[in-house]
């Protein structure tokens, strides 16, 4: 077989594949779903934050180049991945979380279950059995061949973002205001930096002063949690009921309590108010256009040639090295 013709049934064999749907490997892995729930309870009778953790993978990874699992690569000579980019480094966690999925798949099923799929299954447990809805997954995704931390850095939004440039956004992806107030519900569960806050207590936009929009007394507790010169990796709760996904973040929020200030706005801008209140007073309608926007985001495809990696963190191989090797 001539290069040229191995190169493109090389790239046939990596872009070729069947849409998303539920059921993806209902023939080829039929325990894919079962065993990474029944991995992803052991996490969470481990260490409860670490589901918390494992949950937003799925937004920092579909965001940068689509649902990939170029989250997952480390970095290498030649690549700087996205694990330190500045939105992840010191805040994403649990990385070892689906490594144990992963490796419990490649003994029932070597070489099938995708990375990218494994995140998009993890994310949809973590919030079921915080108390969430659980929902069907649509399956069928490719991984990466690299990662880029800085498409990472260009993308993904700071701590301190408004609601302002969250809309523009999350528009870019084809996702609502509706999805955007929906998904940020994700913080319902899990805890975050002092690092992330320090602003809002001591210099909000510079003005030497803490938020305004801050409860005073929790402000106070934020104050005692997180001093001006102390330890700013300490961590405190993104809601009142932060092992529990239900809509308490949203009623922190229209009370004040909103740990980031990329929550917290989502109550002071008019745009966004009224699916918080909303999303407050009826935990049913959260949850509905949660699953919607979830479902949404998991559909963000790259287009660009994949494989099956065999260990998330690296790839097994690129179709342009095997080219170059004869």
């Amino acid at each position: 077989m001539s290069p040229l013709s191995l190169l493109f049934l090389l790239l046939a064999t990596t872009t070729a594949s069947a849409p998303l749907r539920p059921g993806f490997y209902s023939e080829t892995c039929p325990e894919a779903e079962s065993i990474v729930r029944q991995v992803m309870k052991k996490a969470m009778a481990r260490e409860p934050r670490s589901i918390a953790s494992v949950m937003r993978f799925q937004f920092h990874d579909c965001f940068v180049n689509g649902c990939d699992a170029s989250l997952l690569l480390d970095d290498t000579p030649t690549m700087l991945g996205e694990k330190l980019a500045l939105s992840n480094i010191n805040s994403l966690r649990s990385f070892e979380v689906i490594d144990e999925v992963k490796e419990a798949l490649e003994k029932v099923c070597p070489g099938t279950v995708s990375c990218a799929d494994i995140i998009i299954m993890a994310a949809r447990d973590a919030v079921a059995l915080s108390g969430g809805p659980n929902w069907e997954v649509r399956l069928g995704r490719k991984d990466s061949f690299t990662a880029s931390q800085e498409d990472s850095n260009n993308i993904m939004p700071s701590p301190r973002a408004n609601a302002s440039y969250l809309i523009d956004l999350f528009s870019q992806f084809n996702l609502s205001v509706k999805d955007l107030v929906a998904l940020s519900g994700s913080h319902s569960i899990g805890q975050g930096r002092c690092f992330s806050i320090m602003f809002r207590l001591y210099n909000q936009s510079g003005s030497g002063k803490p938020d305004p929009a801050l409860e005073p007394k929790y402000r106070e507790r934020l104050d005692m949690l997180c001093p001006l010169g102390g330890d700013e990796n300490v961590t405190g709760d993104l809601d009142a009921t932060p092992q529990t996904f239900d809509n308490q973040y949203f009623k922190d929020l229209v009370a004040g309590r909103g740990f980031l200030n990329s929550d917290e706005t989502l109550f002071t801008f008019s745009q966004t108010r009224d699916y918080v209140r909303l999303f407050s007073k009826n935990q049913g309608k959260f949850f509905k256009a949660f699953v919607e926007g979830m479902l949404k985001m998991g559909d963000l495809q790259s287009g660009r040639p994949g494989e099956v990696r065999i260990n998330c963190r690296v790839p097994n191989s690129r179709p342009v090295d095997v080219l170059l090797e004869y």
